[in-house]
């Protein structure tokens, strides 16, 4: 008796839609690139219920007859392969001929689609990939509307998120094509609703601009590189404009959005002794690669690639940024001053406690020895000196402190803002008018109430703004708009295991509110930073779990200096 069997069509389909089709972004996403290939020069989204109970998308592309719109409802039939060899010479966005019966094997699918040049086209119904109704249609260009997704595959349905978070993932879809593909436009419905409104540009500069706006384009470097057969265009943080999160960071090889670790990697590399910890950096990379050098066939969804030769794409978006970071930094003064500032490191600034504890002597004068009683001298005229600009060392009863002001304001805006007591906020004389990425403005809007309660209050503006009336006055001189990016990011991310979403948004924006390097303490604003610390519920660590302060006893200095 056979144990093996052939299965039937039917659940091969939907063993393939599995694989391609994850959630309802994986349908625009799928549509979108059949739309890039046929040569659309606008795609207009279309999108009810989180995707779930209608998604529909319009192009302008060159459409098909009867004949290949039937074909194309069926598995591995495609028209962007003739042979084997040009699986190894990918030059469109897909290939394999399983986007649209996968798509159509787990929805009500209607595709209806007509060639270019007044030919009659067609309208084609299908029901779980059953064809059901075929009729002629004059309509140019092609339109694919799905409805009731997964309604076939309940057990896929109910692992779907929130209506509103598969909706991010929608316009984090669409916002990825959008950049790597400026040349089209891109309008994405949200329940009848102009979400996205992205017109053609030139360039690629001209779409960030688009879809972040100036201030944010403003805090990058652009480059352009070109070896070995491989062509680098890329935006890259400016030193000093890195954010808690890795959000905004994006690789694209061949206008196609993947995931490529070793990109990432030679990015970071690249900005090693210029990131702080634990900082990381906005990224925009797209790689031009000759196709036969790069394998886009190792993933179904096609997020990942396999380089023939990675190192040298390696080395060239690394050198790429180290020598665009290197440029822009003597363009403003000097690598090492940006370098300085960067890591914090360099001399105390004039007027800090240490300057006012010890004065450096006059021109030509012997400079004090260290055997000179100069601690006694700094202890005399001031309780604390700066070591560094971040760092404080503070002379505490039987040993030394030593005190993270950063870490420490953390802790202390952190506990205020979960115990609801607002810091002081203050109106802002002039509002400030903030660009946002499409799927940023539609998350702060839907958390404005939480935003609110921590002091930062905004309203919406339209056209991915949003207009910032308070704000706590500690945050006077804050990045808004890395604030209101993180806060976003945090609210995409969800809770996460010991930690509410409250807690989390609270952490990102104590973190920007608290004070940052070359701001430095006067004795009342020390001794009030002491009391607030003291009074937290965990004064030794801030939200992010590093220490506020290290306390050295007497006993273990004399340690180090090997005394009994």
């Amino acid at each position: 008796m056979l144990k093996i069997k052939l299965l039937d069509e039917s659940l091969k389909n939907k063993i393939a839609a599995g694989e391609v089709i994850e959630r309802p972004a994986s349908v625009v996403r799928e549509l979108l690139e059949n739309s890039i290939d046929a040569g659309a020069a606008s795609s207009e989204i279309e999108i009810a219920g989180g995707g779930v109970k209608l998604i529909k998308v319009l192009d302008d592309g060159a459409g098909m007859d009867r004949d290949d719109a039937l074909l194309s409802l069926q598995r591995h039939a495609t028209s962007k392969l003739g042979c084997e060899d040009d699986l190894f010479n990918i030059v469109t966005m897909g290939f394999r001929g399983e986007a649209l019966p996968s798509i159509a094997s787990v929805s009500r699918l209607t595709l209806t689609t007509a060639p270019k040049g007044g030919a009659l086209g067609v309208s084609v119904e299908t029901v779980g990939g059953e064809v059901k109704d075929v009729r002629e249609a004059p309509s140019p260009g092609t339109s694919v509307e799905v409805k009731d997704l997964f309604f076939n595959t309940p057990a896929r349905r109910k692992f779907l998120k929130r209506e509103s978070t598969e909706i991010m993932h929608i316009i984090d879809a669409v916002t990825r094509l959008a950049l790597s593909h400026p040349e089209v436009r891109f309008v994405l419905r949200v329940e009848g609703q102009e979400t996205m409104n992205l017109p053609a540009t030139e360039g690629l500069a001209g779409r960030l601009h688009e879809v972040y706006g100036g201030e944010f384009v403003d805090g990058l470097v652009a480059l352009s590189r070109e070896a070995a057969g491989v062509k680098l265009e890329a935006f890259v943080s400016r030193p000093g404009n890195f954010r808690a999160t890795r959000s905004h960071q994006m690789v694209f090889i061949n206008r196609r959005p993947v995931r490529e670790p070793s990109v990432t990697h030679a990015v970071y590399s690249a900005l090693e002794g210029i990131l702080p910890r634990e900082m990381h950096p906005l990224f925009f990379i797209f790689l031009e690669v000759d196709p036969r050098r790069v394998d886009f066939n190792v993933h179904p969804q096609k997020r990942e690639v396999r380089f023939s030769e990675k190192e040298s794409v390696y080395r060239i978006v690394k050198r790429g940024v180290m020598d665009a970071i290197r440029a822009g930094r003597l363009g403003e003064g000097g690598a090492a001053t940006d370098m300085e500032a960067a890591s914090g490191a360099g001399e105390a600034p004039a007027g800090s406690a240490f300057t006012a504890g010890y004065q450096m002597p006059a021109e030509g004068a012997r400079a004090p020895s260290v055997f000179e009683p100069l601690a006694l001298g700094i202890k005399a005229q001031t309780p604390y000196i700066y070591l560094g600009e971040t760092f404080l060392a503070v002379p505490e009863r039987g040993g030394l402190m030593l005190i993270d002001h950063h870490a420490a304001h953390e802790r202390i805006f952190f506990e205020k803002f979960l115990k609801g007591l607002r810091l002081e906020s203050r109106q802002l004389l002039f509002p400030r008018q903030i660009k946002l990425s499409p799927k940023e403005y539609m998350t702060v809007l839907e958390h404005a109430d939480m935003l609110a309660e921590f002091g930062v209050e905004l309203e919406d503006f339209g056209h991915y703004s949003v207009v910032v009336r308070s704000l706590p006055a500690e945050m006077d001189e804050a990045d808004l708009r890395g604030i209101l990016a993180d806060a976003a990011q945090e609210m995409l991310d969800g809770e996460k295991p010991g930690k509410s979403l409250r807690e989390a948004v609270a952490a990102r924006i104590a973190c920007h509110a608290s004070i940052r390097g070359r701001k430095i303490l006067n004795p009342e604003q020390l001794r009030a930073l002491l009391d607030d610390l003291s009074a937290c519920g965990d004064p030794e660590h801030c939200p992010h779990g590093r220490p506020t302060r290290i306390f050295y006893s007497m006993d273990e200095i004399k340690k180090i200096f090997k005394r009994k």
